[in-house]
C-alpha cells in the first residue's frame, strides 16, 4: 500500500479519457475552479462559422429552386417572342371586323340619340337666353303701384298690413342658427301684425337649448316670436311645416314667408315682396332670388355661383314672366296660406316638397312671380363632399315627383300648352335628360370614339359644348355682400341673456355660449380619395392622348381640360378640404 500523499498515475488505452493526478482522497470533492473565458477572436471565428454554414444552406436551397424552376420549364412550352407578337396581331386582326361590325353602330345609335337630345337642349337654352335677353332690353319686371303700406304713423295705421307668418325650419344647425333668427326678428314690419314660428326638429338637446335661449332673447325684445319643436320627427322638412301649418293660431295670418336656417333676410324683405299680393288675388307665391356671401372662397364656390346665377336669372326669371310658373325653390318665398291650403298643403311623398306643392298650386290656377332684384343672403358648400351631397339631394326626387304628379297633370283643367311645358320641358327634358345626356354624351361617348374611329361625332360637338350648355350670365350683388357683416356685428352687439332665465339656466346659457364662442381646434384636413372620378379621368386623359396622336385631333382639348378637371375633383382639390 503506497503511502499517503504519493502521487497514483493511470494510464488507459482509450484515448478519449485524459490523465487525472490525484493528491490525496479528498481532492476529487474540492470544488473545482472556473474555467477562463473566451477572448472576443474566438466568439468571432465562431460567428464567422455559423454565418458561413447558414449561408451554404440558403445556397443549397436557391440551387434546388433553380433545378426545379429549370425542369418545369423543360416540361412545358413557353412560346417565344416572335410567336407572342403573332398572337397579338391575331388578337387585334380579330378585334377590327368585331370592332366595326358590333361595337361602332352601337356607339354610333347612342351618339346620333345624344347630339339629338343636345339639340333640343341646346334649343331650349337658347330660347330661354333670349327670353332673358328680352326682359333686360325691354326692362320687364314686376312693379309695385306706389307703396300700399306708406304710413306717417304706423302704430295707427297697422291695419294696413297683412299679417305674415314666419317659419324658419332648421335641424342641429349650430352654426347658423343666431344669425338666421337675428335676420328675421329684424324684419321691417309691425309687430303686432307678424308671427316667427322657429321650427326647430334639432335631435341634441344642447342644440335645442341654445336655439331656445336665442328665441327667449328676442322674445324679451318685444318680438313676437314662438320655439316649437316636434317629439315625432316624420316627414322631415315637409313634415316640420305641415305640423307647423296646423297650429289652430295660423288661421288669423295671411302669408307665410319661409326661411332655411341658412338664409338672411334683409330688413326690408317683406315690404319688397307681400305689395305684389295686393289687388292680386291669383298671385300664389312671391319666390326671392338668392346672393351667396362665400362666392369668391375657391373654386367650387366661384362654380356654383355662375350655375345658381343662370338658373335664378335666366331660368326663373323667364319662366315668370312668361308663364307665371317656375319650381319653388324651397326657401326665401313668400306664400298665399290659401294656395297652399287649397293645393294640398306639404306633402311627405318625396324628398322635392318645395317642388310639389309649387305644381299642385300651378295646377290649382295659381300664378308665381319671380323677383330677380330681392337677393337673400345665404352660404353655397365650399367642399366637394357637401356639394355631392347637396345636388343628391337637389336630383333625387324629381322623377319619382313626376311618376306621383303625371295623372294629375293629365287630369288638370289647365291649359293644354301649360301640361305639355309641364311633362316636356319641366320634367322631361330638364329634370331627366338634361343630366343624362350630357354624362353620357361627353364624358363617355366622346371619349370612346377615339379608340372607336369608326364611330364618329361631328367635329363642332365638342368645341359648341361649352359655349351652349355653360354659358352663364349674372353676379350677385356687391351691396348685400359687403352690409352682410356690418349687420352681423350689430346684431353680435345686442346679443344679451333672457331677464326671466333662473339662475342655473343663467350659468348653463353661459357656459353653452363659451363654448360655442370658444376658438376652434384646428383639425388636420386631408384630401378624399373618389376612385370613380379617378377613373373617368384616366379614360378622359387616354383619350385626350389617343385624339392629338391621330388624324382627327380636334377634340383634344375638351378631352384634355374634362379630364384635369376629373383629376382635380377625384384628388379632392377643387375645394376645402374635409377635416
Amino acid at each position: 500500500m503506497a503511502p499517503k500523499g504519493t502521487p497514483v498515475v493511470v494510464k488507459m488505452d482509450n484515448p478519449s479519457y485524459s490523465v487525472v493526478e490525484i493528491d490525496d482522497p479528498d481532492a476529487a470533492f474540492k470544488p473545482m475552479e472556473k474555467t477562463r473565458g473566451k477572448n472576443p477572436k474566438q466568439v468571432t471565428w465562431v460567428l464567422l462559422l455559423k454565418a458561413h454554414r447558414a449561408v451554404g444552406r440558403v445556397a443549397w436551397i436557391a440551387t434546388l429552386f433553380w433545378d426545379l424552376l429549370g425542369t418545369i420549364k423543360r416540361s412545358l412550352h413557353i412560346p417565344s417572342d416572335d410567336d407572342i407578337h403573332g398572337l397579338l396581331h391575331l388578337v387585334y386582326v380579330t378585334w377590327l371586323p368585331f370592332r366595326a361590325d358590333y361595337i361602332a353602330p352601337l356607339i354610333q345609335a347612342l351618339s346620333k340619340f345624344c347630339v339629338a337630345l343636345f339639340l333640343v337642349q341646346s334649343a331650349d337654352r337658347l330660347m330661354l337666353s333670349l327670353g332673358c335677353f328680352r326682359i333686360k332690353y325691354k326692362k320687364i319686371k314686376p312693379k309695385i303701384e306706389g307703396d300700399p303700406f306708406e304710413s306717417v304713423d304706423v302704430e295707427e295705421c297697422s291695419y294696413e298690413y297683412p299679417m305674415i307668418l314666419v317659419q324658419i325650419p332648421m335641424c342641429n344647425e349650430r352654426e347658423v342658427y343666431e344669425q338666421s333668427i337675428s335676420a328675421v326678428c329684424q324684419l321691417d314690419w309691425p309687430k303686432d301684425r307678424l308671427l316667427i314660428q322657429v321650427l326647430d326638429d334639432s335631435n341634441d338637446e344642447s342644440i335645442r337649448y341654445l336655439i331656445k335661449a336665442e328665441v327667449a332673447t328676442w322674445s324679451q325684445r318685444g318680438i313676437n316670436i314662438i320655439y316649437r319643436h316636434r317629439l315625432e320627427r316624420t316627414g322631415y322638412k315637409a313634415g316640420n311645416l305641415k305640423s307647423a301649418m296646423s297650429c289652430e293660431y295660423v288661421k288669423a295670418y295671411e302669408f307665410v314667408a319661409i326661411f332655411d336656417a341658412d338664409f338672411q333676410p334683409s330688413p326690408k324683405f317683406l315690404k319688397q315682396t307681400v305689395p305684389h299680393f295686393k289687388d292680386n288675388p291669383e298671385l300664389g307665391l312671391v319666390q326671392a332670388r338668392w346672393a351667396f356671401v362665400n362666392k369668391d372662397e375657391n373654386l367650387l364656390t366661384r362654380l356654383q355661383n355662375i350655375n345658381l346665377c343662370f338658373h335664378f336669372e335666366v331660368e326663373q326669371q323667364v319662366n315668370g314672366v312668361f308663364l307665371n310658373f317656375f319650381g319653388f325653390n324651397g326657401t326665401a318665398g313668400v306664400w298665399r296660406i290659401k294656395a297652399l291650403e287649397e293645393s294640398g298643403g306639404w306633402l311627405e311623398r318625396t324628398t322635392v316638397e318645395d317642388m310639389d306643392i309649387a305644381i299642385h298650386a300651378h295646377l290649382n290656377g295659381w300664378k308665381f312671380i319671380f323677383l330677380n332684384d330681392v337677393k337673400v343672403l345665404r352660404e353655397v358648400p365650399e367642399s366637394y363632399e357637401a356639394y355631392r351631397k347637396q345636388q343628391h339631394q337637389w336630383h333625387s326626387g324629381p322623377m319619382q315627383l313626376f311618376r306621383l304628379c303625371l295623372p294629375a297633370i293629365l287630369t288638370s283643367k289647365i291649359a293644354i300648352w301649360k301640361k305639355a311645358n309641364l311633362i316636356q320641358l319641366f320634367f322631361l327634358l330638364r329634370k331627366l335628360i338634361l343630366p343624362f345626356y350630357s354624362f353620357t354624351l361627353f364624358c363617355i361617348i366622346l371619349p370612346l370614339t377615339m379608340f372607336v374611329p369608326e364611330a364618329e361625332l361631328p367635329v363642332w360637338l365638342g368645341s359648341s359644348y361649352e359655349w351652349v350648355v355653360t354659358k352663364k350670365a349674372g353676379r350677385s350683388s356687391e351691396s348685400d355682400l359687403v352690409a352682410a357683416p356690418e349687420r352681423e356685428s350689430k346684431i353680435t352687439n345686442q346679443q344679451h341673456i333672457p331677464r326671466g332665465a333662473s339662475q342655473s339656466e343663467f350659468t348653463e346659457y353661459n357656459e353653452l355660449k363659451e363654448q360655442k364662442q370658444a376658438a376652434p381646434i384646428r383639425i388636420k384636413k386631408v384630401n378624399k380619395i373618389y376612385r370613380k372620378k379617378l377613373t373617368l379621368a384616366f379614360l378622359l386623359l387616354a383619350a385626350s392622348v389617343r385624339s392629338l396622336l391621330s388624324a382627327q385631333g380636334v377634340h383634344f382639348y375638351f378631352l384634355l381640360f374634362q379630364g384635369v378637371t376629373f383629376l382635380l375633383v377625384g384628388l379632392d382639390l377643387i375645394g376645402e378640404q374635409m377635416s
